[in-house]
């Protein structure tokens, strides 16, 4: 390889800017695949693309010690639906879209990754870099999984990561089991006779039931969620009425349930169908409930958490490992590879002072791409040491 296109500081801030100018959501990262598999190319890795819905990517390095075992690394590649804030240089070109949770970052670390590890592939079996579409609550991850991932490129541990705001720059977080919630979403609309504000008895109030049960549910987490287990139920969305001197007939409410446990999630689903129906039936209303259960939680494999954070231990620039954060409510759907294959995924340090994920003016700290760089590089040449 060309000693110009190895992944300098310059370099990874030119590839994420670019990235960051140009968000694509969820199945419609056309150019950002496109500009992946390019650089992969660049770097003279064997790419195959159209995967995960059409728009994933997945590179292949062998290293130069001979056979061995395979492991993946996997970076998330889609924007969100959200008006950027920021005023820089590479803010989005696109409007009502950008990168606000940093997968622009992701993406270049695992590019630059490639890079590195092209230049010197001095262990020995055979990485896969998986560049997947579509994190952002439409579940490319799951896409991947099913369109058959592990069995066309066969690895025996996967991994992942995400930058952190409020974590240190130089800190990581590594869990030894549960990172990230399992998360459901529901749209429920509860439908009754419609009616004059100063006559109620003639009608049905959809309004009184539906604040009745946005208070009502919260008792699923307060009341009937063990202690010391964690769950939050949060309605999100509330749609109703067009007029002051009208009850509609129509409430909608969307929201999101999460948790950590397969079996209390089951029982937060059986129980708040229940209290829909209960109290639609008391107000004398017709229910349309939607619930769906989109990702399941985030658990590391002890073993490879472990793996993780000794090389990160040993990392020049890691001043920080920490062992005993909590784990997120919120989701990521790396957990469907994780179900299908062992791994972990680690937290890297954004900066204390940096903007909240999916906030319109967060924006991924360009500092941290080399150590993210670095970590990969010394993942995998740990891991892949004969």
């Amino acid at each position: 390889m060309d000693d110009s296109l190895l992944p300098t500081p310059e370099r990874l801030a030119a590839w994420r800017h670019d990235f960051h100018r140009h968000p694509e959501t969820a199945f419609e990262e056309h150019r950002t695949g496109a500009r992946i598999a390019e650089l992969l190319r660049q770097a003279g890795l064997e790419v195959v693309t159209g995967l995960g819905g059409g728009t994933g990517v997945v590179a292949i390095l062998d290293g130069r010690r001979g056979p061995g075992r395979a492991i993946g690394l996997r970076a998330d590649i889609d924007a969100l639906d959200v008006e950027e804030a920021n005023r820089f240089a590479h803010a989005s070109q696109v409007p009502g879209k950008m990168h606000a949770c940093g997968h622009d970052g992701h993406t270049t670390m695992l590019l630059g990754a490639a890079f590195a590890l092209a230049a010197d592939p001095d262990f020995a079996g055979r990485v896969y870099f998986i560049f997947q579409p579509a994190e952002e609550s439409e579940g490319g991850g799951r896409v991947m999984v099913v369109e058959g991932l592990f069995e066309r490129f066969p690895m025996e541990a996967v991994y992942g990561l995400h930058n952190w705001p409020g974590l240190a720059v130089g800190e990581a977080a590594v869990h030894d089991g549960a990172v990230m919630a399992a998360f459901d979403v529901f749209t429920l609309r509860l439908s009754g006779r419609g009616c004059h504000a100063a006559m109620p008895h003639l009608g049905s109030d959809t309004i009184l039931a539906a604040c009745q049960l946005a208070s009502q549910l919260q008792g699923l987490i307060s009341r009937e969620t063990p202690p010391h287990q964690s769950a939050v139920l949060s309605i999100t969305q509330f749609h109703a009425g067009d007029a002051f001197n009208v009850i509609p007939e129509t409430v909608e409410l969307r929201g999101t349930l999460r948790c950590f446990d397969g079996e209390l999630r089951a029982y937060l689903e059986r129980r708040f169908r229940q209290a829909v129906e209960a109290l639609a039936g008391f107000h004398d209303l017709r229910v349309e409930l939607d619930y769906q259960s989109r990702y399941p939680a985030t658990i590391n494999a002890p073993e490879h958490a472990a793996r993780c954070a000794g090389v990160l231990e040993a990392l020049p620039g890691i001043t920080r490992v920490h062992r005993d954060l909590p784990p997120s409510m919120a989701s990521e759907d790396f957990a469907f590879m994780l179900e299908a294959c062992p791994g972990a995924y680690i937290w890297l340090g954004n900066g204390v002072e940096s903007a909240a994920l999916h906030n319109p003016h967060y924006d991924f700290n360009d500092a941290i791409a080399p150590l993210g760089v670095a970590y990969w590089q010394a993942l995998v040449k740990t891991l892949l040491d004969d």
